[in-house]
């Protein structure tokens, strides 16, 4: 008996020494991705076609927040372009970013399918409806300020519970039919989308649109970024980190969520509204904007494991870096002309799709 106990505690000392090192491991990948996010924004606030150098955006945004220094030794047009311009244009990005890489993980644990991602289940071609009859027709102006996020919101929901209910008409929701609704409607909302485009009749209007579609973190203002946050940080990362147990689960399969007494439809249901919100705030404050939802989900697995309480934020982070400078590439490539970020964010993401195709390929999956 004392042989089977001594066995018993031996055996448990090196998982309980794993589970501390996946944790020291995920809290030194944490704090290292937070002072790069840190340095990332204040690189990029500097960084345009006027440079300006990394310890004056420092000393200007310490002045803004606190104060301090109190001594001015820049000029008033570098801290109108610092303050009033380029730091909520870097804010947005930072939480677009953390926004569509968390989006991406739900999604992907949801339909328990790697490729998936906001544009692969329709919801990012619904928000991009909603907020093209906006732009074009006023749509929403019920909402006031809010028309556009109203609208991008309405059309992802609207896709989100046409999806689920398409997915629903074969009996119980299973990943593979919400995988195949979502593929069907996102194409039947493009054409939506192109058709408005065309019946608009206003050539300013569509070359909006369609630089919109493409991604642009050039309207960014600070009374834009209140919302933004607040979806994104407590309605999304804060929730799914909350309940990350609830998707290793989920992403496992259904029979053993409902052993385990997680609804699978439920909370699916409710991931769809949750990720509805955020992708419809998020198109209608920056576009349409591909592939961080489906690139940083496995990035982050492969730095932290699979357990989404890790994953979530890890992703968010890593979502933040890149879009961050995606724009800055955006910014300078061209410049003084900018260049839509859907367009870097592409030619980053399609290298790595192909990799993860031809992996998937290579293990049979």
């Amino acid at each position: 008996m004392g042989a089977v106990t001594a066995t018993a505690q031996s055996g448990s000392r090196p998982d309980l020494l794993g589970v501390a090192a996946q944790r020291r491991r995920t809290g030194i990948w944490l704090v290292t991705l937070t002072v790069a996010l840190v340095l990332t924004g204040v690189a990029a606030v500097g960084s345009g076609a006027i440079g300006i150098p990394p310890t004056t955006v420092a000393r200007i945004i310490g002045h803004q927040l606190v104060g301090l220094p109190g001594e001015v030794t820049w000029t008033a047009p570098q801290e109108a372009i610092v303050w009033q311009v380029r730091l909520p244009r870097v804010l947005l990005g930072m939480l677009v970013g953390a926004g569509l890489a968390a989006c991406g993980v739900a999604l992907q644990a949801m339909v328990r399918n790697v490729l998936a991602d906001p544009y692969l289940l329709g919801i990012n071609s619904g928000a991009s409806s909603g907020a093209a009859a906006a732009i074009l027709f006023g749509a929403g102006a019920g909402f006031g300020q809010y028309a556009l996020s109203g609208s991008a919101f309405l059309g992802a929901l609207g896709a989100s519970l046409l999806v689920f209910l398409i997915a629903r008409s074969g009996g119980r929701v299973t990943s593979i039919r919400l995988l195949l609704s979502g593929v069907a409607v996102g194409y039947a909302l493009y054409a939506t989308t192109s058709f408005l485009i065309f019946a608009s009749g206003s050539a300013e209007g569509a070359r909006s649109v369609m630089f919109w579609l493409l991604g642009s973190l050039g309207l960014a203002r600070w009374n834009a970024l209140l919302l933004v946050a607040a979806v994104v940080l407590c309605g999304m990362i804060g929730y799914l980190t909350v309940v990350g147990r609830r998707l290793d689960v989920l992403a496992i399969g259904d029979e053993t969520a409902q052993t385990l007494g997680v609804s699978p439809d439920r909370f699916r249901l409710w991931l769809l509204v949750l990720v509805s919100l955020s992708v419809g705030v998020l198109v209608s404050a920056a576009g349409s904007i591909g592939f961080v939802g489906l690139v940083v989900p496995h990035l982050a697995r492969r730095i932290v494991g699979a357990p989404h309480v890790r994953v979530v934020p890890v992703a968010a982070l890593l979502g933040a870096i890149l879009l961050v400078w995606a724009d800055v590439l955006a910014r300078v490539l061209l410049a003084p002309q900018e260049i839509p970020i859907g367009i870097i964010t592409a030619l980053l993401g399609a290298p790595f799709l192909l990799v993860l195709i031809r992996r998937l390929h290579a293990t049979g999956a």
